[in-house]
């Protein structure tokens, strides 16, 4: 049996993205899917030096660490991703860092539009595998660990 220093992390937890600037965001931690994905109140391409890029709004008033302000990517890359509903749609994805346990890790995000779900911020087995171990019974494992 393999020896392991894994953290363990519960099926929800309340996170912050450095990169973005959100702090104590509600996620639900997803093995099922693949790649994290994070609710966009808008996102649109702009062009800017004869250059295409992403102006985003992450989350929207409803949820808490929202702020409303708007980040531009110069990097991004697009992707028709089936959601678990079987429905194939156009995302974006862009890099960025998630932080828990105190520490920051870089992953990709898709983009999309979460309103009515109750899970604005999904992070998948990308990010997870590795890393974490789940235990369903907790919940905010990494909050309680960074606000200590």
């Amino acid at each position: 049996m393999e020896s392991t220093n894994k953290r363990i992390i519960g099926r929800k937890d309340l996170v912050s993205f450095p990169s973005f600037e959100l702090k104590n965001v509600p996620v639900k931690i997803d093995s099922g899917a693949y790649s994290s994905s994070m609710h966009c109140q808008s996102i649109e391409i702009i062009e800017f030096d004869e250059k295409e890029q992403l102006r985003v709004v992450f989350l929207d008033p409803a949820i808490s660490g929202y702020t409303g302000k708007e980040v531009i990517f110069s990097d991004f890359k697009t992707k028709t991703v089936k959601s678990s509903n079987g429905i194939a749609q156009e995302r974006f994805f862009v890099k960025g860092t998630v932080q828990l346990f105190g520490e920051s890790y870089e992953t990709v995000f898709s983009l999309t539009e979460r309103t009515g779900l109750r899970n604005p911020i999904l992070l998948g087995r990308r990010l997870l595998n590795k890393r974490f171990l789940i235990d369903t019974s907790k919940t905010n494992c990494s909050y309680k660990y960074e606000t200590k």
